[in-house]
């Protein structure tokens, strides 16, 4: 007979640690009745600029919004290439493909799960060759890790490319002493629930130190108004973050420092049990992820009876991503660098991601390292 399931990312028990809290900001808005763009958005992006340093965030419907907000900014449409990786969510290539750029395919690092800065170069060479105009990278920060901006920053300087940051599962983390919200042209984050700062629903940031495109996405996520919202001067979208979730992100942000710490130990314990028998993800020298998610690597084969043998344990996993975008039937005819992404499919095929939450205690989490040591032997 299995073992009861744990929960894989436990937002009940962080819930219960603010319940209180939460509902009272709740029935603050309920009581002012400013559900679209009250107060409480305001003082978010306050307070979410100031955590991270940078000069302006601007709150909008999700991270995906984000995404599509920063490429209408940047006047992406047909004609024009953005670079951005093959392992991860639709949404970092879909935002391109909908204003009808061409996603551009780049490998990644397989220790980091992150942009690999050869394969971008060789990425920028062959889109010119084949007159494809690029014009931007986005660089993903999977799984918590900021990607590599010593590398890539330089390389889009002097390419002339404009560098935009998906932080959707990485907002909080850290590169070389410097929070994610301040590289590049700008940076976008998610809050839909599962995330490190995550909503009781959909939710999303850009952040910048550009004046200009902050005034620009603020226009953009209200339909392009100019003054108010009966002059439009360009064309938008409804792209708002709702009161009610700005309020809850309040809650949550005054205590997401001690949840990212309480992360970096629960990936420490992991690696410290997993080593022998799995491949720990690595976090590069003077970096602090979020862990978003704790992905290991393992043999070629043993995914599948890895993941069975830990749902028997009453264990719960996640494979991201098994079919990477540019295998996918919408993205497959999209420009892969090369012709193939080489670490992208190896690490479809070896990746699987465990429980993690700041919630997740040492007895839990030795049951989840005792099960996978038993079976990996």
């Amino acid at each position: 007979m299995s073992a009861p399931m744990m929960p894989f990312i436990d937002l009940a028990a962080q819930r219960a640690r603010i319940a209180d809290k939460i509902e009272a900001a709740v029935r603050r808005v309920i009581d002012h009745g400013a559900y679209i763009m009250g107060p409480e958005v305001y003082e978010l992006e306050k307070r979410l600029a100031a955590f991270c340093g940078a000069k302006h965030a601007v709150s909008c419907a999700s991270g995906t919004d984000a995404l599509t907000l920063v490429l209408l900014a940047k006047g992406v449409k047909p004609g024009v290439a953005v670079l951005c990786p093959s392992f991860t969510f639709a949404a970092t290539a879909e935002a391109v493909a909908l204003l009808g750029g061409t996603p551009f395919f780049v490998d990644v690092l397989p220790d980091t799960f992150n942009m690999d800065p050869a394969s971008l170069e060789a990425a920028i060479a062959e889109a010119r060759e084949k007159k494809l105009n690029p014009v931007g990278v986005i660089a993903v920060d999977l799984f918590g890790q900021p990607a590599d901006y010593d590398a890539i920053e330089p390389i889009c300087a002097r390419e002339n490319l404009w560098l935009l940051c998906d932080a959707a599962q990485a907002f909080g983390a850290t590169f070389l002493g410097r929070k994610l919200g301040t590289f590049g042209m700008a940076t976008t984050t998610s809050f839909f629930p599962a995330k490190p700062l995550g909503a009781y629903g959909d939710g999303g940031a850009v952040f910048t130190d550009d004046d200009e495109l902050a005034d620009v996405l603020r226009s953009l996520r209200v339909h392009g108004q100019g003054v108010d919202k009966y002059d439009n001067v360009r064309i938008g979208v409804t792209g708002r973050l709702d009161t009610i979730q700005a309020a809850i992100l309040l809650e949550k942000l005054a205590i997401f420092p001690e949840e990212i710490s309480a992360r970096n130990e629960i990936a420490a314990r992991y690696a410290q049990g997993l080593r022998e028998v799995a491949i720990p993800p690595a976090v590069a020298q003077g970096c602090e992820s979020v862990w978003a998610q704790y992905t290991i690597r393992l043999k070629p084969g043993q995914r599948d009876g890895l993941v069975a043998a830990l749902k028997e344990a009453g264990v719960p996993t996640a494979c991201y991503y098994p079919v990477p975008l540019h295998r996918q039937t919408a993205y497959r005819a999209f420009p892969s660098v090369g012709g193939r992404l080489a670490a992208t499919d190896q690490l479809a095929q070896e990746a699987l991601s465990l429980p993690m939450h700041p919630y997740l205690g040492a007895e839990a989490q030795e049951r989840i390292i005792g099960a996978a040591r038993k079976h990996l032997g």
